[in-house]
């Protein structure tokens, strides 16, 4: 939670405790770092998952070890918080969500990270719930209460919700921000950055900012409104008795939704204001104390975490999300069918391939059977296999007839299971003409922000111990001097009717190894398949241009990336700068 208080919003209502609850004893605390015993899951709460907390706190483990390697800290301007953003992202990635890293490219501190933005690709997308934390903490420490409980929290509900596929009614979409404790920063620029129209899909975005206190209460952002009423609904239900967050008001990421209009909730449990004596009567603690004596200090470590809180806090997150956005019936036996390279451009009497990758998208596996249409006379599409299991891939053959004329052929590729889905696949046949030289990669010298590239963004940039090839702008991958890989991608498409393709970029490498041994490499890949190969063994003083002749893809649109992979020893720099690939 940012210091510097912002101004709250006028009206704010102040919730009176409810009547006739029972109170819960003060043992019903866990000291601070121990997982809490599992109680029984209320009645309420029986549609939705229980969150393991002991898996939250693996992910505040790994934090934690982050901060530690990093300087003490996870500062949005710093290493320590790109870790933490790769750490978050590979777990999102790798349970299906889409995944985004949004620069922030005003109103940040100089330096600041990316935000990072996951979405569930199911329901539907007019009607969003939001649930945020910010990633970054202070100078002073790790950050693993502030904000790392609600960080992590985050991470495992997403993961759960991947985990059980559950039928959707309604979109999720979860943020962690950059640079809050410099001023709310990363998430005034996404909701700045948000249309009118996609403010008005998000039907509520909820707020977790310190959710694991050790002396902490039980506190609801805006408690009486209706965005609230299922996150106090939960916590009514273990008798816990919330109050209103008056301490957080206008100084969390909520503030920055709240300003364009989107309602908001969220959970807390407090940071410097002390526990009152009627707080600690029925929540147990110490009155008279701060909710977080660590509070943006060095000792906020994964020792200062009230795994009790933490427990009902992830719980509470489940619940909500539940509630708001599956749907009630169970889900239906569903999948995706989608092509890459989506376009091909080949002569006639020859052939091409392209990717057919089907997903599960809700319920059991099924299989798919896959066939193709729209293809003109001597134009034949085959599939190895020709069936799937959703899940699974396909290769899709079109082979070209001698005699079939110049043009342009939409083809779509069908999945058959339960029920049908396609995609478009574009063939160009070509015919005689000449040849336009075209330059088609955007920002290959990294001037214009991180867009159109994709992946670890935050490599993007001007830092200190590197310097351009041109301009002031450069990507700086790997670097480390631990185990640790940065890819940057971009999608492009090669045009057809010349003869040749060629990639060109300035490479710098430079290193702590010695000797003639490969520790470290660099690697050009071209839709996943490696085309180029640096190493550690490659260091040398200044950039050295290096070439690709990428002409077999002439006319096919394809994914060009720079990867730099590290091992756990000494540091090895792979920088990039001023690339451009060009037909002629």
């Amino acid at each position: 939670m940012v210091l510097r208080r912002r101004l709250s919003l006028a009206g704010l209502a102040l919730a009176t405790a409810a009547a006739g609850l029972t109170l819960l004893p003060a043992s019903a605390e866990a000291a601070p770092g121990r997982t809490a015993e599992a109680a029984p899951a209320p009645a309420l709460a029986a549609t939705a998952p229980d969150i393991d907390v002991t898996r939250v706190q693996a992910h505040l483990t790994e934090l934690n070890a982050i901060a530690s390697r990093n300087g003490g800290n996870r500062r949005s301007t710093t290493q320590g918080y790109r870790d933490s953003v790769a750490y978050v992202k590979g777990k999102l990635q790798a349970a299906g969500y889409t995944v985004t890293e949004q620069a922030c490219t005003s109103g940040c501190t100089s330096g600041a990270g990316p935000n990072l933005i996951a979405e569930w690709p199911q329901g539907d997308a007019s009607k969003v719930y939001m649930f945020g934390s910010h990633l970054d903490s202070v100078s002073a420490g790790p950050g693993i209460n502030d904000n790392g409980s609600g960080s992590a929290t985050l991470l495992e509900v997403a993961l759960k919700l991947a985990e059980t596929k559950p039928s959707m009614a309604a979109r999720v979409r979860f943020g962690w921000w950059t640079d809050e404790e410099q001023g709310l920063n990363g998430s005034d620029f996404y909701a700045r950055s948000l249309t009118s129209a996609q403010r008005s899909a998000i039907k509520a975005y909820y707020n977790f900012d310190m959710v694991a206190s050790p002396n902490g209460g039980y506190f609801i952002n805006h408690i009486t409104s209706a965005a609230a009423a299922p996150m106090k609904a939960y916590w009514d239900s273990l008798n816990l008795q919330p109050e209103e967050n008056t301490e957080g008001a206008g100084r969390s990421d909520d503030y920055s939704f709240e300003n364009y209009g989107i309602p908001t909730s969220g959970y807390a449990m407090g940071a410097s204001a002390r526990k009152t004596s009627a707080q600690a009567a029925k929540w147990g603690g110490t009155a008279g104390a701060a909710y977080d004596g660590c509070y943006h200090s060095a000792c906020d470590t994964t020792a200062n975490i009230n795994a009790t809180g933490l427990n009902r806090s992830a719980d509470g997150v489940a619940y909500t999300l539940w509630k708001q956005a599956v749907a009630d019936t169970a889900p239906t036996n569903d999948f995706s069918v989608s092509v890459s390279p989506a376009t091909g451009s080949t002569d006639p009497g020859t052939s091409l391939t392209t990717t057919v990758s089907t997903a599960t998208t809700s319920g059991s596996a099924q299989t798919v059977t896959l066939s193709a249409a729209g293809a003109p006379s001597g134009v034949t599409v085959s599939f190895s296999p020709a069936s799937v299991t959703s899940g699974a891939s396909a290769t899709a053959t079109v082979s070209v007839g001698s005699s079939v004329p110049p043009g342009t052929y939409p083809l779509t590729i069908t999945g058959t299971g339960t029920t049908t889905h396609s995609a478009s696949y574009t063939l160009t046949v070509k015919g005689a003409g000449g040849c336009t030289s075209s330059q088609v990669l955007s920002n290959g010298g990294f001037e214009s922000g991180t867009s159109p590239w994709t992946g670890d963004t935050g490599a993007i940039g001007t830092f200190s111990g590197q310097s351009a090839h041109s301009g002031t702008r450069y990507a700086w991958l790997a670097g480390y001097g631990y185990a640790a890989t940065d890819t940057l991608a971009q999608t492009v498409t090669v045009p057809s009717g010349c003869t040749r393709a060629t990639l060109r970029y300035w490479l710098h490498v430079d290193t702590a190894e010695s000797g003639t041994t490969v520790y470290d490499t660099f690697q050009v890949k071209v839709d996943g398949t490696v085309k180029q190969t640096y190493s550690n063994v490659d260091a040398a003083t200044g950039y050295t241009e290096r070439t690709l002749d990428l002409s077999q893809y002439l006319g096919r649109q394809i994914t060009l990336s720079f990867t730099g992979t590290e091992d756990s020893g000494l540091q090895t720099s792979f920088v990039v700068d001023d690339a451009t690939l060009t037909t002629s």
